[in-house]
């Protein structure tokens, strides 16, 4: 009975699970390559004064707002 049509082996759902685990593997590392990739594309991040440049730019913060927090972030 243990050899039967009952085992756990190969069964129907082996041919159609089988390529679908493999193409997931694939997707994941190409998501994952392209994570690692996309923070190092251009290698240079936005510095404190560039974004108090454009919240600026934007109206989101006055002049003097704009000019005391210059101040503090530079050394």
């Amino acid at each position: 009975m243990m050899n039967g049509d009952h085992s756990w082996g190969m069964g129907w759902g082996f041919p159609f699970f089988g390529p679908v685990f493999w193409i997931l593997i694939v997707i994941g590392i190409v998501y994952f390559v392209r994570w690692l990739v996309s923070g190092k594309e251009d290698g240079v991040q936005e510095s404190l004064l560039d974004i108090l440049k454009r919240r600026y730019a934007r109206g989101e913060i006055d002049r003097d707002t704009f000019e005391r927090m210059k101040k503090e972030i530079e050394p």
